[in-house]
C-alpha cells in the first residue's frame, strides 16, 4: 500500500530565492536543504522526508504533517508554485466564510499555497471562532471576543468590528457611522496581523470584501499585488449612501470614499456574476478591472441523497424538538422549541420548503411568511416552511416568530443558526429551496440546493438571475412580488412530477459550480495578476 502523496510548497522571502515548505506525506520523497537553495542552487543536499519533524524543522524547514486530499494531487509529488495571504475582515458567519474556507481546501489542487487572515469571536468550537470554523488551513485569527466585554465595542484596543448593515441594538454599527480613531485602530490591528500571517513573503493578497484590511494591505505591503473580491454587501452599503445615508451616518462620505479607494487600489475586482455594470458604476471603476466570477460549491458534501419519509420526520423531529436551536427576540439559541404533536404538518403533508439564511431586511422575510400562509390556504393541505440561520440576536426589522404569530401562520418553523456541514441533510429533507432576497449579488445557498437535486425559487434579481433557469431548475419572479411568489409556491407544492424534474435539472447545472472547476479560475486569475506585475513576477522566480 503506497504512503499518501506529498505537497511541496515554495515561500518567497523579500525577493530571493523560493523557501520551500514540505507537507509531508510519502516516505521515500526527498527534500531540499533551504540554506543551499538560498546559496545560489546548483549543488544541493538532500534528506529523506521519512525523518521526524524535529529533524526537519532542524534543517530550517516549516513543517506540516496532514493528511493529503487526494482531490488536491495532480502527481505522486505536487509543487504547489504561489503563496497568497487572504483576508477575512469579518468572523465566521456568512456567506463570505463560507467561500474563503472551501476556496482554501481547494487551491493546493490548483498550485497555490493559503494562508488566512481572519477575525474571530467566541471559545473553540462555537461556529465564529476562527480556528474552529478554519480547522485544517493555515489562519491567522484577530480575536474580536474582548471588545464585547465593553459598553462601547468600538472603544476596544482591537474595537469590533463594524458591518455593512445598520441594526442599532447590535454590537457591530455600521461601518459608516464608525469614527476615524476607531478605524485606525482597526487598520493597525490588521497590519500586525497580516505580517503574523507573512504578508510580506506573499505572491499576492485575496482580500474578501472591502475594509480596514485593505487599507492596512495598503499602507504596510504597498508591493504586494491585491485581488478584490466582493460579496455584494458592501454594494448594499454604497447604494444607500448614494441615495442619502440615513440620519446617524455621520461619516457615510468619508467611507464611501475609502471603499471606492479600496477598489481602485486592488489590481484586480473579483464580483459576482451580472454584478458588473453596477459594481463598475458604484465604485467607479472601469468594467476591464472587475471579473465576474462565481462562488464554488462543496460537490462532494452537497448531492442528491432524499431522505425516506420515516427518515425525513426523525430528521426534523431532531432539529425542532430533542436538539432546537431556534431563537426568538431574547437572542437564545433554543429559546424556540416544538413539541412533538406541533410537527403534524410533517406527517400529511407532502412538501416541505426551506428557506435558508439570515434575518435581514433584504431576505423579505415578511413577504416569505405571509406568500406561504397564503399559499396553504388555498392549498387545503399542509405544506411546513422550515427557516434555517438568522445569526443569534441579530435580526433586522420584524423578527420572524412575531411575523407568523402577527399573520397565524403556525405551519412556520424556525430551525435556527446550523453548522454548515449537517446543511446537506437538512435540504436533502425538503422538496424546495424558497429565496425571495431582493438584493444577494449570488446566492451559495442556491446551488448548494440545486445540488442536492432541489428546486429553488427565487428573484429575477443580481446573482439569482444568473444561477437560476426559470422554468428548467426552478422559478424566478419579480422582487417583492407577493402575488407571484404564492403562485410559485403552490405550483412547487401540486405539481410533484414538475418539481422533480427541475431538480435534476438543476441537479445537473450545479456541476458547473464544484470547485474543481471554479478554483483553477480563481489560479488563472492569480497567475494573470502576477503576470501583469514584472517585479514580483521576478521575485517568485517561477517556483516550478
Amino acid at each position: 500500500m503506497h504512503s499518501p502523496p506529498c505537497l511541496i510548497t515554495h515561500k518567497q522571502v523579500r525577493g530571493q530565492t523560493a523557501l520551500p515548505v514540505l507537507v509531508l506525506g510519502c516516505p521515500e520523497h526527498t527534500f531540499l536543504s533551504p540554506r543551499r537553495l538560498l546559496a545560489s542552487g546548483s549543488s544541493v543536499e538532500s534528506t529523506s522526508c521519512s525523518g521526524s519533524r524535529a529533524r526537519a524543522a532542524a534543517s530550517g524547514w516549516r513543517t506540516r504533517i496532514e493528511p493529503c486530499r487526494e482531490q488536491a494531487i495532480r502527481s505522486r509529488c505536487t509543487i504547489l508554485s504561489g503563496l497568497v495571504v487572504s483576508a477575512l475582515f469579518f468572523f465566521p458567519r456568512g456567506g463570505s466564510a463560507q467561500v474563503a474556507r472551501s476556496l482554501a481546501h481547494a487551491l493546493p489542487a490548483a498550485g497555490w499555497q493559503l494562508a488566512l487572515a481572519a477575525g474571530s469571536l467566541g471559545r473553540a468550537g462555537e461556529p465564529t471562532h476562527a480556528a474552529s470554523f478554519f480547522a485544517g488551513i493555515d489562519v491567522h485569527p484577530l480575536e474580536y471576543s474582548p471588545a464585547l466585554e465593553l459598553a462601547q465595542p468600538l472603544a476596544a484596543p482591537v474595537p469590533f468590528p463594524p458591518s455593512y448593515e445598520d441594526r442599532s441594538d447590535a454590537p457591530d454599527r455600521v461601518f459608516a457611522a464608525v469614527d476615524d480613531a476607531a478605524y485606525e485602530r482597526l487598520v493597525a490591528a490588521w497590519i500586525d496581523l497580516l505580517a503574523r500571517a507573512g504578508a510580506d513573503a506573499a505572491d499576492l493578497l485575496h482580500l474578501h470584501h472591502l475594509t480596514p484590511a485593505n487599507e492596512a494591505a495598503a499602507r504596510a505591503f504597498p508591493s504586494v499585488p491585491v485581488l478584490g473580491q466582493l460579496h455584494g454587501t458592501e454594494l448594499a452599503m454604497l447604494r444607500m449612501i448614494e441615495a442619502g445615508a440615513p440620519p446617524g451616518w455621520r461619516y457615510a462620505q468619508d467611507w464611501g470614499r475609502r471603499l471606492r479607494g479600496w477598489a481602485r487600489r486592488c489590481a484586480l475586482l473579483v464580483v459576482p456574476p451580472g454584478a458588473e455594470a453596477e459594481a463598475a458604476l458604484l465604485l467607479g471603476l472601469e468594467r476591464a478591472k472587475l471579473c465576474g466570477l462565481p462562488s464554488g460549491v462543496e460537490l462532494e458534501c452537497f448531492s442528491r441523497r432524499p431522505l425516506a419519509a420515516d427518515e425525513r420526520l426523525a430528521f426534523w423531529r431532531r432539529w425542532l424538538v430533542e436538539q432546537p436551536r431556534g431563537w426568538d427576540q431574547s437572542g437564545r439559541p433554543g429559546s424556540i422549541a416544538y413539541r412533538d404533536e406541533e410537527l403534524a404538518p410533517f406527517r400529511v403533508g407532502d412538501s416541505v420548503f426551506l428557506y435558508v439564511g439570515r434575518y435581514t431586511a433584504v431576505k423579505r422575510l415578511p413577504l416569505l411568511i405571509s406568500a406561504h400562509a397564503r399559499a396553504v390556504e388555498r392549498l387545503g393541505k399542509p405544506a411546513p416552511l422550515v427557516l434555517v440561520g438568522g445569526y443569534p440576536g441579530e435580526w433586522e426589522g420584524e423578527h420572524p416568530l412575531a411575523t407568523a404569530r402577527r399573520i397565524g401562520n403556525r405551519q412556520v418553523f424556525l430551525a435556527g443558526w446550523r453548522p454548515h456541514e449537517e446543511l446537506p441533510q437538512a435540504l436533502n429533507a425538503a422538496d424546495a429551496l424558497v429565496l425571495p432576497s431582493v438584493a444577494e449579488a449570488f446566492g451559495l445557498v442556491l446551488v448548494e440546493a440545486m445540488a442536492c437535486g432541489l428546486p429553488v425559487i427565487a428573484c429575477r434579481a443580481h446573482g439569482p438571475a444568473a444561477i437560476v433557469a426559470d422554468g428548467r431548475t426552478g422559478w424566478l419572479i419579480r422582487p417583492d412580488d407577493e402575488d407571484a411568489l404564492v403562485e410559485a409556491l403552490l405550483t412547487a407544492a401540486t405539481g410533484q412530477e414538475e418539481r422533480r424534474a427541475r431538480g435534476r435539472h438543476a441537479q445537473t447545472d450545479s456541476r458547473r459550480y464544484g470547485w474543481a472547476e471554479i478554483a483553477p479560475r480563481f489560479a488563472s486569475l492569480y497567475e494573470e495578476l502576477l503576470a501583469s506585475s514584472p517585479g514580483q513576477q521576478v521575485a517568485r522566480g517561477r517556483r516550478a
